[in-house]
């Protein structure tokens, strides 16, 4: 890699954490109380990365038939907001009781604060559920900062919360290293000026990711320290 990396910016879900059987659990037992199938947890691979109401539509359109991919979401059984906050009640519910650090992310972690790389997490997810499910499984790692989605600030892609993130680290932009596991996260690493780093280990496939614009990829955590020598 032609610069040095300073810093680190994860993104959470499908990049440190294999949280899916805890997204797709709380939107299955909410499709339930509409009469509805639950969709296999493959089919969440797709639905997440654009935050919680873009997972909502998606899955209540697919569960009803519906191509979620070009559909609007007229027809749901229930407002948009309001289904978004039945799923938030069910994934509360969970408390992140089978999200869990991927195989190989604990030693990467280690290996990073070894070498004095500065690190952040920004999620898509909500801030509070990303602060709890932080601290519930990577509490010993020194994170500058832990952001989800906040109120009044745009979701990945767009580059404000990274940039926010890179003057609380100290480190510019283009000494930070975005890690990422969809194309949202490659489109935000682009947009805020930062290095995309695309996983192959989460949720997303390397086509996909590819197309998105990512140049670099990590097949295995340890792949990370290789980067930062």
């Amino acid at each position: 890699m032609a610069v040095r990396l300073d810093a680190l910016i994860f993104d959470l879900d499908g990049t440190l954490a294999d949280s899916l059987a805890d997204i797709g659990g709380a939107m299955d037992a909410l499709l339930a109380t509409y009469g509805l199938s639950p969709r296999p947890l493959d089919d969440y691979r797709q639905f997440v990365g654009e935050g919680a109401q873009s997972l909502v539509k998606r899955a209540f359109l697919a569960a009803t038939g519906r191509d979620w991919k070009s559909a609007d979401a007229t027809g749901l059984p229930a407002p948009l907001p309001a289904l978004t906050d039945g799923y938030r009640v069910e994934y509360a519910r969970l408390e992140h009781q089978a999200s869990k650090p991927y195989p190989g992310v604990e030693a990467m972690l280690d290996g990073v604060v070894a070498r004095r790389r500065k690190m952040a997490v920004l999620s898509n997810k909500r801030d509070d559920f990303t602060k709890h499910l932080v601290q519930h499984r990577f509490a010993r790692w020194p994170f500058v900062a832990v952001r989800g989605e906040q109120e009044g600030v745009p979701r990945k892609p767009d580059p404000t919360a990274a940039l926010e993130l890179a003057l609380a680290l100290d480190v510019l932009p283009e000494r930070i290293g975005f890690v990422g596991d969809t194309p949202v996260d490659v489109a935000t690493a682009l947009n805020a000026g930062m290095v995309p780093l695309a996983v192959l280990w989460g949720f997303r496939g390397r086509e996909e990711l590819e197309a998105a614009g990512a140049k670099r990829f990590l097949a295995r955590p340890e792949e990370l320290l290789a980067l930062l020598g």
